[in-house]
């Protein structure tokens, strides 16, 4: 190997050790042993335990970041929500052993590593700029948008690490499922909802929902 393909390694390696049994679980040895390396190699890369756990942290961290951001920066309001929620369960998928990493909060000094909290709250602060926008356009109160971007974050990060241990059903499904709540509200829920595409166009009116129209046209009919 070269010496970033080693690096690259190392890297993989002790992010599932990580993963299984946290910082002060994992040792030098047992990352070198794995890797099929000696304990000096691992040394000259990181400097030591720490230093390569701040490495496999920052790299989660960014790509969980880039991730979330991107989703949050294109197209209209109810795609940006879908693709926040795909974005997190992609991710848990595709890097478990990151994302536990992340949601377990070590720090290599003993105390709590508070970065996911943080990349959580960039988080709440873009979907309030959102809904602040959504509010006023539909004239709701702006000044409510913060607490309603804590609820749909929140919603979406604890939902998506109950999936991250059931796994079902499949992601495009608690997607759509969780857009259909953050959006809908459990008053208009559709009986069932669909993900939509990057050309999808909100109506202009709101949509009522199955019951209620029954009800209205239950009404017109009387009179």
């Amino acid at each position: 190997m070269t010496g970033a393909q080693r690096r690259l390694q190392l890297i993989e390696v002790a992010r599932g050790l990580f993963a299984e049994r946290g910082f002060e679980g994992t040792s030098i040895e047992e990352i070198a042993q794995r890797a099929g390396v000696s304990k000096p190699i691992v040394y000259e890369h990181f400097g030591g335990k720490e230093g390569l756990y701040a490495v496999v942290v920052d790299r989660e961290m960014e790509t969980l970041l880039e991730m979330v951001t991107s989703s949050l920066t294109k197209n209209r309001s109810l795609y940006r929500i879908q693709q926040v929620a795909l974005a997190l369960l992609t991710y848990m998928e595709e890097r478990t052993d990151g994302f536990r990493i992340l949601v377990r909060g070590e720090s290599t000094s003993g105390g709590e590593d508070t970065r996911y909290s943080s990349l959580l709250n960039d988080a709440i602060s873009q979907v309030e700029h959102i809904l602040a926008g959504d509010f006023e356009r539909r004239g709701f109160d702006p000044a409510l948008a913060p607490l309603y971007a804590q609820a749909l974050v929140g919603m979406v990060s604890v939902t998506a690490q109950w999936w991250l241990d059931v796994r079902q059903p499949e992601k495009e499904v608690v997607a759509a499922h969780l857009v259909n709540l953050c959006w809908n509200g459990l008053t208009r829920l559709d009986p069932e909802p669909m993900l939509v595409d990057a050309e999808y166009k909100e109506p202009t009116q709101p949509t009522v929902h199955p019951a209620l129209a029954d009800s209205v046209a239950s009404n017109d009919d009387d009179k």
